[in-house]
């Protein structure tokens, strides 16, 4: 992993390694946003939904590589392997912080 991830992104991150489903929720705001594949998921109902139909069902391991900020994003990339067409596939995730909270997630190819 990546030394110098914020916190609540590297509490995300190892959750994900784990497929841990309540630990990936658990760095989201009550009310965080997250957008992939021209989705949107508003809360941590409709994210912990998301987390096991992409994530935990797929066994889909994100493994950062590369940190960077834009503005108020802070961006992570890396591959993602998993038991899913064309794994492994390479993401980035840009999040939005507030403290020690994910904000906002949008995950992009």
């Amino acid at each position: 992993m990546i030394p110098d991830l914020p916190r609540p992104i590297a509490d995300y991150v190892a959750a994900n390694a784990r497929l841990d489903l309540e630990g990936m929720v658990q760095p989201f705001a009550p009310d965080a946003v997250v957008e992939d594949d021209r989705h949107r998921h508003v809360g941590h109902a409709e994210i912990r939904s998301w987390i096991q139909q992409e994530t935990v069902a797929s066994r889909a391991i994100f493994t950062p590589d590369t940190l960077h900020h834009e503005g108020d994003h802070v961006v992570v990339e890396g591959p993602t392997v998993g038991d899913f067409k064309g794994s492994p596939l390479r993401f980035t995730f840009r999040f939005t912080l507030d403290g020690d909270v994910i904000r906002a997630l949008r995950i992009t190819l």
